[in-house]
């Protein structure tokens, strides 16, 4: 084999690599098949997750829940667009992106709190630590526990000053119990595959 096939080889692999790394995985609802999927050198979820309850004390089968309700772990996720006319394309609904459904100005806040200013949104250990990061704020500033799956979204949804005002929807409250029952399913499946 000549030195140019190696080189064709070794980048075909790579774009390969990267591929499937930009894809969701795809048994979403199985938090060992998640980490299983996703535990490479480079971009291992369970040690970026692991790293993150460390530093904030937010479970993870809570931090992986509120990514898995935010953007079912797609890198990429954005709010759906209105559309004028069916076919002109406007505005978004907000600036949510990534993997944490992060807003711009939030962002921008867990940057300068943490300095982690080459955090991405897209990068899911960049996103999972903000998770963490926000979900121990909510803990400080609103007295919730960090173990509080439920009110721990409520927070993250509705905002720190949202939360206390207490108005949430119908529609809210049922989207926080399907995070809190998938973080108690994520707890459970991690315990039972030794994670």
């Amino acid at each position: 084999m000549t030195r140019v096939s190696a080189m064709r080889i070794a980048f075909f692999i790579a774009l390969l690599t990267l591929a499937g790394c930009a894809s969701a995985p795809s048994r979403i609802s199985n938090a060992c098949a998640i980490f299983e999927q996703r535990d490479g050198f480079f971009n291992n979820w369970e040690r970026q997750a692991r790293a993150a309850e460390r530093e904030y004390g937010v479970p993870v089968p809570i931090l992986m829940a509120t990514i898995y309700v935010e953007s079912s772990f797609q890198a990429n996720a954005r709010p759906p667009r209105k559309w004028f006319l069916g076919f002109i394309p406007g505005k978004r609904a907000s600036s949510a992106y990534g993997y944490a459904q992060a807003l711009d100005g939030t962002w921008a806040t867990y940057q300068r709190a943490t300095g982690r200013w080459a955090a991405r949104r897209n990068d899911f250990g960049d996103a999972i630590r903000f998770v963490a990061w926000y979900h121990n704020q909510t803990a400080a500033r609103n007295g919730v526990a960090r173990n509080d799956a439920y009110n721990l979204y409520l927070a993250y949804y509705a905002g720190h000053a949202g939360y206390d005002r207490g108005n949430f929807s119908g529609s809210l409250r049922q989207t926080a119990q399907k995070s809190a029952g998938m973080a108690a399913r994520y707890a459970a499946q991690l315990k039972g595959c030794g994670y």
